[in-house]
């Protein structure tokens, strides 16, 4: 028999633990740290090529609304095409998010086999994975609750742990229990024992059925989420649920709302089960998890971007804008961005959590924002600044246009670096080439457009007496029809 699988991509998280690399404006899932595709293309790209007894359908992702223009842009960017985004208006932690999934499925008149993947792990035997979903495929279409326990290579103290039972079909056994993240001593004897793997995160299940375990362990969750799935509208390509009804939503993750009570309630016909899997896999949780994946030198160094060691050991090293020099570095890791440097002992870097709650609590923004800034129409970067003065690069996709503003507080001279501009000055539109420049007075409408086929990249320098970002009115915007100042979605 034929099996409809949709891929599930939850992209909610924030990925803290990898900061100052990853931040919650752009967190783990949109950067390339183990490949040259981003964490969430390749968790797109995962599932394809799975034999023909297996229909794949367009994939459905959950993501934050602030960050829905880098997911379509990231999977048109790797020709995922067709793909259904449901942009939460805040998190509520997976067991919502795959509900608001399976309601979609189910509102789209099918009834499929859905696997939810975070968007943020890594995965480097697609084969072996492959192996692992059509197994999981035959479980799921008999009406189990699947979900996928790797099998541990040490006694790791930062997963969750699912105990195997008994043998039930298709290499899947019984759930006994799951546990939380032990220590030390107790993930050793897990490991002793044999019958215990890490929690994946990983799960598959038939739509129907996932609602029906759900309207019986969380009722609440349901209903608020049909609440909000019945009102929701559509923006452009995306799906926006009703705002109101899903924050009443309370949050909770797949394993605490359903997977967990499974074993206890036999009358619900759901078996939960668990397949054994060895396919590479990491959360890439931390900055050691990523140590871990990389590739290394003969003294266990691992190194990405523009760096120079000399007597170091077991070490992570990662440089993104400059050199970055270590001398006798052993089992540390040094993370390199433009605005910061985190410095940590490998077996630290599951605290770098604190750090960011630390910056949170002082008000400082790089807790949860790049110097570098993503917009739906490409980015800018924030390159120098001053008393009356800001100097920005810019960089606008090839056919994007920014929003039609002006400033009450600052004038601005554009200078074209690479490719052709389009601008409107005032009454006035034309265009730029490469070297040339125009000058857009205090309180003059202006607008800039990319019609080339190539980024166009310009120089921007402000002058005035505030130059911060809700000093724009927005006339028309086309990634926000209804933004007015000081609403920043366009720039």
């Amino acid at each position: 028999m034929k099996h409809t699988l949709v891929p599930v991509i939850l992209c909610g998280g924030s990925g803290t633990r990898l900061w100052p690399l990853s931040r919650e404006t752009y967190p783990k899932q949109f950067l390339a740290l183990a490949g040259e595709h981003t964490m969430l293309q390749d968790t797109a790209l995962r599932l394809q090529g799975l034999p023909d007894s297996v229909h794949l359908a367009a994939p459905v992702l959950v993501c934050n609304a602030e960050h829905r223009f880098l997911v379509a842009g990231q999977l048109a960017a790797v020709q995922v095409h067709n793909a259904r985004i449901l942009l939460e208006p805040l998190g509520r932690n997976t067991a919502p998010a795959l509900t608001l999934a399976a309601l979609q499925a189910r509102a789209d008149g099918a009834d499929p086999i859905l696997l939810a993947m975070p968007a943020d792990h890594v995965v480097t035997d697609r084969a072996a994975l492959h192996t692992a979903v059509l197994h999981a495929l035959e479980v799921a279409a008999q009406g189990a609750m699947v979900t996928f326990g790797i099998v541990a290579d040490r006694p790791e103290t930062g997963y969750g742990y699912i105990q195997q039972g008994a043998a039930h079909a298709h290499g899947a056994y019984r759930v006994a229990s799951f546990a939380e993240k032990p220590d030390a001593d107790t993930a050793r004897q897990y490991i002793a024992s044999g019958n215990y793997l890490w929690n994946s995160g990983l799960f598959m299940v038939r739509a129907s059925v996932w609602l029906k375990a759900l309207e019986d362990c969380r009722p609440d969750i349901l209903q608020a989420c049909t609440q909000a799935m019945d009102c929701a509208v559509r923006d452009l390509d995306f799906v926006r649920p009703d705002a109101a009804a899903f924050t009443a939503c309370p949050s909770d993750s797949i394993d605490y709302a359903v997977m967990e009570r499974l074993p206890a309630r036999p009358e619900l016909g759901i078996p939960a089960c668990v397949l054994p899997l060895q396919a590479g896999w990491s959360d890439l949780g931390a900055w050691d998890a990523l140590w871990d994946v990389s590739a290394r030198d003969a003294n266990n160094n691992a190194t990405v971007g523009d760096t120079v060691l000399h007597d170091c050991a077991d070490s992570l090293v990662l440089a993104s804008s400059r050199l970055v020099a270590g001398v006798g570095l052993n089992n540390i890791v040094v993370i390199e961005t433009p605005d910061a440097v985190l410095v940590v002992e490998k077996g630290q870097t599951q605290s770098v959590k604190h750090i960011v709650a630390h910056l949170k609590a002082q008000g400082h923004k790089l807790a949860n924002t790049h110097r570098k800034t993503h917009r739906p129409w490409g980015w800018y970067d924030s390159i120098d600044s001053g008393e009356r003065f800001q100097v920005k690069r810019i960089v606008v996709n090839p056919g994007a246009t920014l929003s039609l503003q002006m400033h009450h507080h600052r004038a601005e001279h554009w200078v074209v670096v690479r490719g052709t501009a389009e601008v409107t000055n005032g009454e006035r539109t034309f265009l730029l080439g490469e070297n040339e420049s125009t000058f857009i007075p205090l309180g003059h409408v202006h607008r800039l457009a990319n019609p080339g086929k190539v980024p166009l990249e310009i120089i921007e320098v402000q002058s005035g007496s505030y130059l911060g970002e809700d000093d724009i009115v927005r006339l028309s915007d086309e990634f926000d029809p209804k933004a007015t100042s000081p609403k920043c979605i366009g720039f």
